[in-house]
């Protein structure tokens, strides 16, 4: 082409031209009311920062920690598209752990647990808790502290607390992170962590760190970003101070006999070990049930996968992250790496589970029945699942509390 020269597209092209420079013209008009929108977001953000301060006070924060902690922070969309995401479907339980409780991650739990051997001896003679528990959380929650979030925790929580997610939640979780900051435990800049405000190694909700965490190594801080021993100390003074029982695990894989008589109660009431021995219960790897403490049965993909006898422990780890399928990973993946073998019962990974929408149906059902469902969300947690045993056990059925395709025919059918 020659210097100076202007090439003219060609019939088509000049119709895509002119659609292209139209579309243009009309960014550029738009642009400015978009901008506008921007900066009174932006007014209103910092507003409400401001509104902050005497709260922030009042909690012991002094105004040079709080001008320096929302220093250039901004209002973050990002985070509050996070919030929106809505899942399309409900994965099985087995989908959760055997990504969980990775080959890769056992091996590498292995390798964490045998290099801070004497921290985890030391947790747990302080505070009695399971150092295998301790493990599957660190693994869980940042890969043994391979990634502990790249969020700036003051933008994520101040975010959420202008937007008012989950009421005044956030804005309680910013003030604590303030808190944090006026301790000098860690400076603005290095408190980073997820979307939500998760923070450390083995993420702590800043409440939580303030009740919690412990200076483990005696460094003069309490550092659970980079210090393993202080993500350890204070996981376990989290565990312990939620209700861990010393001593006791936090349950174990069984195998229940032929013809083992399942009550509804036996997922939902605990029992002596020597009652479920008396009923022919056996532990999975051979080992004798223990002579004292107490369990529950724990049925979490029916009768065709594995089932397990937990204790009260087993609702400490549950308080960290309330799923059973969280607190299942951890249990599995903490006795993994201190040495167990894999599960006898195998997941029935080709059932097809409910939809969304199914188990929606399924839930709107058994509540028209007068069944206490919790949420209509499609997710079955503990409370659905005992309305599901209640239901299973008034109509003769097995009551493992596990919703499938058939069951939900079964309550179309017979409303």
């Amino acid at each position: 082409m020659a210097a100076g020269s202007v090439s003219i597209p060609a019939f088509g092209g000049l119709a895509r031209w002119f659609a292209a420079l139209l579309l243009c013209f009309v960014a550029m008009a738009a642009a400015p009311a978009f901008a506008k929108v921007e900066k009174k977001e932006e007014r209103a953000f910092r507003a409400f920062i401001e509104r902050l301060w005497p709260e922030a006070e009042a909690h012991g924060v002094s105004r040079t920690t709080f001008n320096r902690a929302f220093r250039g922070v901004t209002f973050d969309p990002k985070i509050i598209a996070l919030t929106e995401r809505q899942a399309e479907i409900v994965k099985p339980i087995w989908s959760y752990i055997i990504a969980a409780v990775s080959a890769e991650r056992v091996a590498k739990g292995q390798d964490k647990a045998d290099a801070y051997k004497a921290w985890l001896a030391k947790a747990e003679d302080k505070y009695g808790v399971d150092p295998a528990t301790i493990v599957g959380i660190w693994g869980l929650e940042t890969d043994f502290g391979g990634f502990v979030g790249a969020d700036n925790v003051i933008r994520s929580l101040a975010t959420l607390a202008y937007a008012r997610f989950r009421g005044d939640y956030f804005k309680d979780e910013l003030i604590a992170a303030l808190e944090i900051l006026e301790e000098g435990d860690v400076a603005p800049g290095q408190m980073k962590g997820s979307w939500a405000g998760a923070m450390g190694q083995t993420q702590f909700m800043p409440s939580s760190f303030l009740k919690y965490a412990v200076d483990f190594e005696g460094h003069g801080k309490r550092d659970i970003w980079t210090s393993a021993p202080d993500a350890i100390g204070s996981t376990a003074n989290y565990l312990k101070e939620h209700g861990w029982r010393a001593g006791e695990p936090w349950g174990f894989e069984v195998v229940l006999p032929p013809d083992f008589a399942l009550s509804a109660a036996d997922a939902l009431n605990y029992a002596p070990f020597r009652a479920f021995a008396a009923r022919g219960v056996k532990r999975a790897d051979g080992k004798p049930l223990p002579d004292t403490g107490e369990a529950q049965l724990l049925i979490p993909a029916g009768l065709g996968g594995p089932i397990f006898l937990v204790t009260p422990n087993f609702k400490v780890i549950k308080s960290y992250n309330n799923s059973t399928s969280y607190a299942l990973a951890v249990a599995l993946l903490g006795d993994r790496a201190m040495g167990a073998g894999e599960l006898l019962g195998a997941w029935p990974v080709h059932d097809r589970g409910l939809t969304l929408a199914q188990a929606r149906d399924m839930q709107i059902r058994l509540k028209k029945m007068g069944y206490d469902v919790g949420k209509i969300d499609g997710r079955f947690g503990e409370t659905g699942q005992t309305a599901l045993r209640a239901y299973q056990e008034r109509n003769g059925l097995t009551p493992d509390g596990y919703p499938t395709l058939a069951l939900l025919e079964r309550l179309r059918k017979h409303p």
